[in-house]
């Protein structure tokens, strides 16, 4: 018994005019559709014209158009009796020696599905009439999620616990048509006159199921992927790598509820809508921002801009004294010392004291007085000025003041 293939790829109007009573795909199907029955087409090469309803009965020397892009499951008393996954046409014979009842074509699917098939096919001949459902291979779009709160993750990057409300999609595949038919699908959409399976339809409970397990896995996705050394641990790149975070979110399902080992499932590719971190979060994100925006290169940019307004400060509101302090100032946020705590004989306490030298051997200098010439050099202050007027942060006239402040003019 199975099917006897009549041609190979995608079904054209020609082949499908020459069978003049067949079951194909139904019309008028939402995007989201996963399993759903054949349904018989008229005649007059009425391709498109549903003439008798769905019967889901398939019948001796029944042609059966596969189109691209869809798999076809004979089921009866809920075990699987044939499986095309191959574009084409087929005609049914239970009666053939020779008809092969798995027609999986030469592409990934073919290896998927091997195994399934012999755990899931009918043992002997079946004793009553067939039911034919075509299964979508293609990627199912606008499967929504979203929290209705905070969910929370460990973000390497900040080093912290963080939390957000997030919403978005993502596309799913069936992966093994016949594991997905036999541990996923409720009976209701395996019988006679099924109605489609839809995983956007409210009222479908596992398409409902599918959506709580996604939600319950978010937290698990997120930290896999903002804690994955090749992601550079940026939870701002989610939003613009759809396949990225897919395959985190893929791998938190995987783990949880075994949806591609079980029920012949994958996540493929995930839109995140939004993202609305909580205040700490928010605050967090604040801090580590400047802390980026002053670490490496650009802090000394900053540094020279700072001095540049002190330069200019200076030069408005104190003149030559105003740019002597400036560089005082900024001698001392060059090289910060701590001051050496002179040596005073023991009992001697409160009045400055200084250290007595040893005899024969030179006084040693102060921490200070040793930096006192550095901030006191003319020529480091006028070569730190010219490089600011290089790099256009004070104008000429800001030089020339500058100029004339450490020569003393």
């Amino acid at each position: 018994m199975g099917f006897i293939q009549a041609f190979k790829g995608a079904v054209g109007g020609m082949l499908a005019d020459q069978w003049k009573d067949f079951l194909t795909v139904p019309n008028g199907l939402p995007q989201t559709a996963a399993l759903f029955p054949a349904v018989p087409r008229g005649t007059n090469a009425g391709r498109g014209s549903n003439t008798r309803g769905s019967e889901n009965i398939i019948s001796n020397g029944s042609k059966i158009l596969v189109p691209q892009g869809y798999g076809l499951i004979t089921v009866v008393d809920g075990r699987a009796t044939g499986l095309i996954t191959e574009a084409g046409g087929y005609e049914f014979n239970d009666s053939s020696p020779d008809a092969r009842s798995v027609f999986a074509g030469g592409d990934i699917l073919a290896s998927t599905v091997g195994t399934s098939w012999e755990r899931f096919k009918f043992g002997g001949r079946p004793s009553s009439q067939q039911l034919a459902f075509y299964v979508s291979l293609k990627e199912i779009p606008d499967n929504r999620f979203g929290t209705q709160s905070e969910i929370y993750w460990d973000d390497a990057y900040l080093n912290s616990q963080v939390g957000a409300v997030c919403r978005g999609s993502y596309t799913l595949r069936i992966i093994d048509p016949l594991l997905f038919v036999h541990n996923f699908v409720p009976a209701t959409f395996i019988s006679a006159n099924a109605p489609v399976f839809d995983f956007a339809d409210v009222d479908n409970k596992a398409g409902s199921q599918l959506f709580q397990e996604v939600v319950g896995s978010l937290a698990q996705a997120f930290s896999r992927y903002t804690n994955d050394p090749d992601k550079g641990n940026r939870i701002s790149k989610i939003q613009g790598d759809s396949v990225g975070f897919a395959q985190s979110l893929s791998a938190a399902v995987e783990e949880g509820y075994r949806w591609s080992s079980d029920r012949g499932l994958a996540i493929v590719k995930t839109a995140i809508v939004s993202i609305e971190y909580d205040q700490h979060t928010r605050e967090l994100l604040k801090d580590v921002q400047k802390a980026d925006a002053l670490s490496g290169a650009r802090s000394q940019s900053f540094m020279n801009q700072a001095a540049a307004r002190g330069v200019q400060a200076a030069g408005e509101t104190g003149g030559g004294a105003g740019l002597a302090m400036f560089g005082a100032g900024m001698g001392a946020a060059g090289g910060m010392v701590n001051p050496v705590q002179p040596w005073a004989p023991p009992g001697q306490q409160g009045a400055p004291q200084q250290a007595a030298p040893q005899q024969g051997a030179p006084q040693q200098q102060t921490a200070q007085q040793q930096a006192a010439p550095a901030q006191d050099d003319p020529v480091a202050k006028l070569a730190q000025y010219k490089q600011m007027l290089d790099q256009g942060l004070i104008s000429d006239e800001d030089y020339e003041a500058a100029k004339k402040a450490a020569l003393g003019l």
